[in-house]
């Protein structure tokens, strides 16, 4: 029988013993030939090779909630004396190489001279454009800041060396600082770091409780039933501010049980009842087909045709700031 080398754990409701699932929702899995039909399809659009940024130097220290984008899904949140990274990714490449994989076309919105002391970090799995380990042990000779994931997710980060972690199952919580409680939350996405690891650490995404009010940060998913969403919603509340991925979606075919597409988004933010949405995992590195505008102009159509005002749910860039 297989080993998980990552986790070793009793079976629950989204571990088999081998591998996690997200209940009662499509697997994400896809094969060789299923990558083969895509890659030979020839729809990839041509990105700009880079796009200016203007960095943005963050504050030490926020008691209310002020958010700036670094990019793709690395976003600085600091709010109630705490200062809290989501998935940090500096490097050039989303990749195991320096020398091939998907390139940064945006740098980083925060130089990382410029980041502010980091208390914690929020990992919700280990694809390489969510866990970057070069940067992990940069964060960790800088900052050592607290390493919040799922399980499994450790076997990986622990390779940066000394590094202070918290891991939890779903809906587990990890006291972050004074009043400020991290909750993972599911998502419907996957997991591997090779060919030979799929979906044998789990993935999340986090709500964090605050003095000042409650964000969430989706994560990597697809949108499935919309289950998931209105779990969240009825179990946490409705988030003030949710970080809600819109790109990364082309061909549909292929990436629509691992990724939400603008319209998905949206759908996403009405389940989740959330007062500001902000759009991530768009722009920096191209992972699929679509223009890397499209999302942007597809997340406005959609708001459109809901009704819903444009500046409740806009698409984050890097050097955004969100107070």
């Amino acid at each position: 029988m297989r080993k998980n080398r990552y986790y070793s754990g009793p079976v629950t409701a989204n571990f088999d013993g081998l591998r996690f699932h997200s209940p009662g929702q499509p697997l994400p899995d896809r094969g060789l030939r299923d990558i083969w039909k895509w890659q030979r399809s020839g729809q990839r659009a041509r990105w700009p090779r880079r796009v200016p940024v203007t960095s943005a130097v963050p504050p030490a220290r926020s008691e209310t909630p002020r958010l700036t984008m670094v990019g793709h899904a690395s976003v600085l949140i600091q709010v109630a004396g705490l200062n809290i990274l989501t998935d940090p990714v500096w490097s050039e490449r989303a990749s195991p190489l320096r020398f091939a994989g998907p390139r940064r076309v945006t740098a980083p919105g925060v130089r990382f001279e410029d980041l502010p002391e980091i208390d914690a970090v929020l990992l919700s799995h280990n694809h390489y454009d969510h866990l970057d380990l070069p940067t992990l042990r940069r964060l960790h000779a800088a900052h050592a800041p607290l390493m919040v994931m799922p399980l499994g997710t450790d076997a990986t980060v622990r390779r940066a060396g000394g590094v202070r972690v918290a891991v939890g199952d779903w809906h587990a919580q990890v006291a972050l600082g004074e009043g400020v409680v991290a909750t993972l939350t599911p998502a419907n996405h996957w997991s591997s770091r090779g060919l030979r690891d799929r979906r044998m650490a789990l993935w999340c995404g986090y709500w964090l409780d605050t003095p000042q009010g409650s964000l969430w940060f989706a994560g990597d998913t697809g949108y499935g039933d919309g289950a998931i969403f209105r779990e969240i919603r009825a179990r946490h509340g409705a988030p003030d501010i949710a970080l809600i991925p819109i790109g990364a979606y082309e061909p549909r075919w292929f990436m629509g049980n691992q990724h939400v597409a603008p319209e998905d988004s949206v759908r996403v933010f009405n389940d989740v009842g959330a007062g500001q949405g902000l759009g991530i995992h768009w722009g920096t590195f191209q992972l699929t087909d679509e223009p890397r505008e499209e999302p942007v102009q597809l997340l406005a159509a959609a708001l459109a045709a809901e009704g819903i005002a444009a500046h409740r749910f806009r698409a984050f860039g890097p050097g955004d700031v969100h107070v």
